[in-house]
C-alpha cells in the first residue's frame, strides 16, 4: 500500500535513510554524559558534573548560516556549512566565558536527499568535536511546495555552562584594558546577502572562475567559519591568564565596531586604526566589484577580525602569544578609555545593547 504522505511529496523512507547515514558521525561527538544515543524524541545529557560548580549558570545560543547556503546548494557542496553553523552558535556561548555542553540542529529541505543531509550533519558533528560539544539531537523536516527540491536551510541551538564568578562581560572591563583582535578566516557566515548582490551585479555565477577572487567564486566564498571555542577556553582555563580576560566579543552580523561596543561598559570608548591589520583579499575583491570602499562595508562584514578579547593590559602580550600558538593570528588593536569620546564616527552598542563607543580611524592598508 502506498503511503499517502509520499504522494504529498514527503519521503519518510529517505528521512530514515539520512538518519542511518549520519549516526556514526553524530555518535563520535558523544561522551559518557550523553544518554540514549540518537533517534529519541529528546536528547539526554548527564548534568551531574555541574554539582562540582559553586554557582553554575546555563548559557544558550541559537543561530543559522543565512544565505550562504545558496552557494553550497549551487555548487552541490555541503561539507562546510555544518562548521559555519557550529561557529555561529557555539562561539557565541564562549563569549560569556561558558563551556559548551551540547547542541541540536534543524534542517528544513524541499526534498530529503539522504547523502546530502548526512554530509551537512557530518560537518556539524566534526565541528562539534573540535569545540568539545555533544551533538545530542536534531530534526530534518521535508517541506515540499514551500522549498524547492534542492533547497534547504539549517539552524541550531547550543547550551553551555559557566560558574557565576567566571562570567566575563562589560562589568569587568576597566580603563586601560587592551583590546586584542583575533583574525577571521574570511567572511564567516555574515553579509552574504550583500555578497550575492555584488556577484549578481558583476555577472559572476557561483560556479564561474573569478580572477578578482582568485578561483571559482563559490568555492572561495565557502571558506568555513573559523572556530574559536577551543583556543578561547584554553585561555579562560589558564589559572593566571584566565583572570586577565575581562570580556569577549564575537564579530558577526553588524560588523566590527558594533559588536565590540556591545561588550564595553557605558561611559567607555576605544579607537581602532584601520591600518592595524591587513584585510583579507576576499573583502577587497568584493568591494572592488561593487565599486565600494572597504569603509562602506564595515557594518556588514568582519573585514578580517572574527573575535575580540578585552584583557588586562599587563597580560596582553602573553594573550596574543597564546592565541598565535594555536595558529589563530591575534594582535593588540587598541585600549579602553574612560569618559565621553570626542569627535564623530563613534558607534555605541547594537542589537538592543547600549554599551561603550567604538570608532575606526584612518585608512585600510
Amino acid at each position: 500500500m502506498t503511503n499517502p504522505y509520499s504522494t504529498a511529496g514527503v519521503d519518510t523512507v529517505a528521512g530514515d535513510r539520512a538518519v542511518e547515514l549520519m549516526k556514526e558521525s553524530v555518535a563520535a561527538t558523544h561522551g559518557p554524559e550523553v544518554l540514549g544515543g540518537i533517534g529519541g524524541f529528546a536528547g539526554l545529557f548527564d548534568a551531574r558534573a555541574l554539582r562540582g560548580m559553586s554557582h553554575p549558570l546555563l548559557a544558550t545560543s541559537t543561530d543559522g548560516v543565512g544565505t550562504k547556503v545558496a552557494l553550497a546548494q549551487a555548487l552541490d557542496r555541503h561539507d562546510t556549512i555544518g562548521q559555519d553553523l557550529v561557529g555561529m552558535v557555539v562561539d557565541d556561548i564562549v563569549v560569556v566565558g561558558a563551556r559548551p555542553l551540547f547542541m541540536t540542529d534543524y534542517i528544513a529541505c524541499g526534498h530529503v536527499v539522504p547523502g546530502r543531509i548526512a554530509e551537512i550533519v557530518r560537518g556539524i558533528a566534526l565541528a562539534c568535536q573540535a569545540t568539545g560539544t555533544a551533538l545530542v539531537g536534531g530534526e530534518t523536516a521535508e517541506h515540499p511546495g514551500l522549498l524547492a527540491p534542492d533547497e534547504y536551510d539549517v539552524a541550531g541551538a547550543a547550551t553551555g555552562v559557566v560558574d557565576a564568578d567566571r562570567v566575563v562581560g562589560p562589568e569587568r572591563v576597566v580603563a586601560g584594558d587592551a583590546v586584542v583582535a583575533v583574525a577571521s578566516s574570511g567572511l564567516h557566515s555574515n553579509g552574504f546577502s550583500l555578497v550575492r548582490h555584488i556577484l549578481q551585479g558583476a555577472g559572476v555565477g557561483y560556479a564561474d572562475y573569478s580572477a578578482e577572487l582568485g578561483g571559482v567564486a563559490g568555492e572561495v566564498l565557502l571558506e568555513p567559519t573559523r572556530l574559536y571555542t577551543a583556543a578561547l577556553l584554553q585561555l579562560l582555563d589558564d589559572p593566571v591568564l584566565g583572570q586577565s580576560v575581562h570580556a569577549l566579543s564575537h564579530v558577526t552580523g553588524g560588523g566590527i565596531a558594533a559588536n565590540l561596543a556591545r561588550v564595553l561598559p557605558q561611559g567607555s570608548w576605544t579607537e581602532l586604526s584601520r591600518s592595524g591589520w591587513h584585510v583579507p583579499a576576499v573583502f577587497s575583491a568584493l568591494a572592488n566589484m561593487a565599486g565600494l570602499r572597504l569603509q562602506d562595508t564595515e557594518e556588514t562584514w568582519n573585514l578580517g577580525i572574527g573575535f575580540f578579547a578585552i584583557v588586562d593590559s599587563s597580560a596582553a602580550t602573553v594573550v596574543v602569544d597564546h592565541l598565535n600558538a594555536t595558529e589563530i593570528p591575534a594582535w593588540v588593536a587598541g585600549y579602553v578609555q574612560q569618559g565621553a569620546p570626542s569627535g564623530d564616527g563613534f558607534i555605541s552598542g547594537a542589537k538592543g545593547v547600549h554599551g561603550g563607543s567604538v570608532r575606526l580611524t584612518g585608512d585600510y592598508l
